[in-house]
């Protein structure tokens, strides 16, 4: 028996549904990050003016999942800037990390939530609720100046006991990300927000109250489908350390995103499209031939660059020769394998099969509620039929027949 390709697609969006934060977590969520941010913004700091606090990163793009960690779901992750008005050339990596730590540790409450120091970050754990828990991430910032982007900031980061400035633009990439998505966002965008207030009515009065960030289209649910394959194939494996990051499934996923309206068909058009550059890692670079793409390339000496659009300064992929080009060869390795996982097995011919593969690549607590999307309930034994004879012939009438 075939897979429907609608049907399949449709199951993609329930999975990737179920690995999103809840509308009442992240609501929740939402409300906890605020009240970080006044907590931070009311802080007495070395400079004239309030922080800017923000959401940034899966949170901000409606692409989070439930991450896997060591082989069992995990707490969600929140990242948030804090970016304190201060000019560069006025401070240092070092002063700016502990300025915002510092002001994490005078409150009471968040004092004892508080992980240790984080290479960029300060993390704030919390408590799991109805067994969804999770942390937000605080990274101190300033704003970066005589940058191409009037949106870029300069970010701590601790390598030992040394602070650094690393570059990074979270405000120019979201609103980046915003445009690759409009088209499909304002064609769903209404249709969802009603299916939402429907199902958590407790929680949005009306569906103008539903944010827009809770609305997902296909190129959203599509990296929320590979970021949770990627977890699934990459736990626990000698290749942990080299899996695909998540920065550079987003902006590719983006990049080649076509304005498919259903999740299957913006996932294999994808896949298909990253599989196309597979050819570049075992490419001859001994005449010194240089090989590039728009989205991926590589120079004579054989590195890679996958460049931020918002930051070309920025390289994605400046790890990706390291130990004979490991990272490279996971990502494409990963592509082979979601193209095998989710793609090729439309054409399999067997939703037995299909079900097994699924449950092995996306989890069976996600997957089971909805497989019957593709594989049909299995039948049930049918009862003989009854026969009602309204007017049944007496044997004892006049024709009947008498033995003896």
């Amino acid at each position: 028996m075939t897979i429907d390709k609608r049907r399949y697609s449709k199951l993609l969006a329930k999975v990737a549904e179920d690995l999103d934060i809840p509308p009442s977590k992240y609501r929740d969520a939402v409300e906890r990050y605020q009240a970080v941010g006044r907590w931070l913004e009311a802080g007495e700091y070395p400079c004239a003016g309030t922080p800017d606090i923000y959401p940034q990163g899966s949170f901000r793009l409606g692409t989070v999942v439930r991450p896997i960690r060591h082989g069992v779901e995990s707490d969600y992750d929140i990242d948030l800037v804090c970016q304190l008005p201060i000019p560069r050339h006025l401070t240092d990596a070092g002063s700016v990390k502990l300025m915002v730590g510092q002001r994490i540790n005078e409150h009471d409450v968040y004092r004892q939530m508080r992980d240790k120091e984080g290479k960029r970050c300060w993390t704030l754990q919390y408590a799991e609720k109805d067994g969804i828990g999770f942390h937000l991430d605080i990274l101190p910032a300033v704003p970066k100046k005589q940058s191409l982007s009037a949106t870029a900031i300069s970010i701590t980061n601790k390598d030992g006991n040394t602070y650094r400035w690393s570059t990074s633009d979270p405000k120019g990439y979201a609103y980046w990300f915003d445009q690759k998505n409009r088209r499909a966002f304002d064609q769903v965008q209404w249709e969802q927000k009603q299916l939402i207030q429907s199902r958590a009515a407790g929680v949005y009065a009306s569906v103008e109250d539903v944010p827009d960030q809770l609305v997902r289209t296909p190129l959203q649910r599509t990296i929320q489908i590979f970021k949770r394959h990627r977890d699934s194939k990459f736990n626990g494996s000698q290749r942990t350390k080299h899996a695909p990051i998540s920065i550079i499934i987003t902006t590719l996923t983006a990049q080649l995103y076509s304005g498919e309206l259903d999740v299957f068909s913006a996932l294999s058009a994808i896949v298909s499209k990253l599989h196309a550059f597979a050819s570049l890692v075992d490419s001859d670079f001994v005449h010194g031939t240089s090989q590039t793409s728009n989205l991926i390339s590589r120079t004579p000496d054989g590195k890679w660059y996958i460049g931020n659009p918002v930051n070309p300064e920025e390289n994605f992929a400046d790890r990706w020769h390291e130990d004979n080009h490991a990272r490279a060869r996971s990502f494409f390795w990963w592509v082979a394998s979601v193209k095998k996982d989710l793609v090729d097995i439309v054409g399999s011919g067997s939703a037995d099969m299909a079900r097994s593969q699924l449950i092995a690549t996306l989890g069976a607590s996600v997957v089971a509620n909805h497989i019957g999307l593709i594989v049909p309930a299995p039948a049930t034994p049918s009862q003989p039929p009854r026969v009602t004879i309204s007017r049944p012939a007496r044997p004892w009438g006049p024709n009947a027949r008498h033995g003896g």
